[in-house]
């Protein structure tokens, strides 16, 4: 009797599997068949479409997320100038602009540093003008004052607007002239709100910016309370409008990586992190990868004494965004990073690139971003294809997009363009901006739940009519210069 019972259990537990492998197979069937469909449609309508079709389409599509996102490199030249001279938005601070050298500090000055002499159109802040000498209150203008050819210089020195500016512009220019507008909590605080309003219009639902607490200054020149920065930062948030975009913010805390005291401020910004939860979701190490005195392996030890005492604050860590192989994104990773920022030269690593293949780490794809800082001469030589058609989880990202004057629709559209993404990978590549996030698990879920049926939505109404939207489109000056997609509806 024991006998036939074990027999009868095992031909049941048998089946029971049997029946679950094959429902398996029919809904992974199903799925293929479905996606097979929706790139069928998609592959059509790409071979008949013209670029600016292409476009619309691309523009009213929902997306996921933006996940490498620097929201001080992400403002356009005419969102600083209007926060700028608006007292009433910015906290009454007011600001000046240096627009002739006289050399009243005289020669021999320290041109590399953060306040180089010798640079035009670098912006200070009233405490900081009153404590100049005449001579050097001379070369500066208060910035409601530009004349035209002026203000339209100003606005044009801290884009990459000119075919020979690339990375050293970038580097060694953009932040330096911006200067005190990014040490305004008022200014970096609206900022956020003006890209949730953007990226809104254009179909996403979530934004991971690397947005500091720290460093601020008050319009007397005394200093801000990370704390006080990061209410600032979440009684914006809360109001209608920012509410009204749709769009859920978190943000992250960076540290620039070569600093002398950069281990300090890990440990000072980890334990603001941690302390600030509801509102800051990880850290970033950012800054000049070819300086090495920012390599990933100084920080190991800082990091693991952290973690002793220390809940995990999760990491998404600039890594690979250099010209020479070496084995940064490897060494970031045994940091406990689960995001990498560019990863180009993993392509040289193929250690670790097995190692990512199907697994928990994503790379996050700045497309524009390397082309116009040079990490690649075209798109030919960009590896993201290899990375997203051999298992290595990517997500598209828009990185200092207000330098290069982009969107993240244009990030899809060069996707789409240069390698010939279906719309099974396009889902993909947004499904993972949410997957990958550090949000919490239920506003993930919801998120990713939201994602979907909008995506659901639209793809059946583009199917059955091709009416791609309604929307009305102002595009930028990459898409613009590189592609000729010039619209102002």
């Amino acid at each position: 009797m024991s006998k036939k019972v074990n027999s009868l259990f095992a031909n049941f537990a048998l089946n029971s599997i049997i029946l679950v492998l094959s429902l398996v197979a029919i809904i992974s069937y199903t799925s293929k068949v479905l996606a097979t469909q929706d790139d069928a449609w998609f592959e059509s309508f790409k071979q008949t479409a013209s670029d600016e079709q292409l476009y619309r389409l691309l523009y009213a599509m929902p997306k996921g997320g933006d996940l490498h996102n620097h929201i001080s490199g992400s403002n356009f030249s005419e969102w600083w100038y209007e926060l700028a001279t608006n007292q009433s938005l910015n906290g009454g601070y007011r600001y000046y602009v240096k627009t002739a050298l006289k050399h009243c500090q005289g020669y021999g000055l320290n041109q590399f540093g953060s306040s180089p002499s010798l640079l035009l159109f670098v912006n200070i802040q009233h405490s900081t003008f009153d404590s100049l000498p005449v001579c050097q209150q001379s070369e500066f203008t208060a910035i409601e004052a530009l004349s035209e050819e002026q203000k339209e210089a100003w606005m044009k020195s801290i884009w990459l607007d000119k075919p020979h500016e690339g990375r050293e512009e970038f580097f060694q220019a953009h932040w330096q002239r911006l200067n005190a507008l990014t040490a305004n909590p008022y200014i970096a605080a609206e900022m956020l709100v003006k890209n949730m309003q953007a990226f809104g219009a254009e179909g996403l639902i979530y934004l991971e910016a690397q947005a500091n607490a720290s460093h601020f200054k008050r319009p007397d020149g005394s200093h801000f309370p990370a704390n006080q920065v990061a209410n600032i930062y979440r009684n914006r948030l809360a109001k209608k409008d920012a509410i009204d975009t749709g769009v859920t913010v978190r943000l992250q805390h960076s540290i620039i990586r070569f600093l002398p005291h950069a281990e300090q401020i890990l440990e000072q910004q980890y334990r603001f992190v941690n302390q600030h939860r509801d509102l800051y979701v990880g850290l970033n190490f950012v800054g000049r990868e070819d300086n090495d005195k920012g390599h990933p392996l100084r920080f190991l030890p800082t990091l693991r004494k952290l973690r002793k005492t220390l809940p995990e604050v999760k990491l998404s860590i600039h890594a690979g965004e250099v010209d020479e192989p070496n084995y940064h994104v490897r060494d970031t990773l045994l940091l406990g990073a689960d995001r990498i920022g560019h990863g180009l030269n993993l392509i040289t690593d193929p250690d670790t690139m097995r190692l990512m293949r199907h697994n928990h780490y994503l790379i996050e794809i700045n497309l524009i971003s390397n082309l116009k800082l040079e990490y690649i001469n075209t798109y030919a030589d960009h590896p993201f294809p290899e990375y997203l058609r051999t298992g290595i989880p990517v997500a598209l990202s828009t990185d200092d997009r207000g330098m290069w004057h982009s969107n993240m629709t244009d990030e899809f559209f060069v996707a789409v363009k240069e390698f010939g993404l279906t719309w099974s990978e396009i889902n993909y590549l947004s499904e993972n901006s949410i997957k990958y996030s550090f949000l919490d698990k239920e506003t993930k879920s919801s998120l990713l739940s939201l994602f979907k049926k909008r995506m659901e939505t639209f793809t059946k109404k583009v199917k059955s009519n091709r009416s791609s939207h309604d929307k009305s489109i102002t595009t930028g000056n990459f898409i613009c210069t590189y592609y000729e997609i010039c619209l102002d509806d």
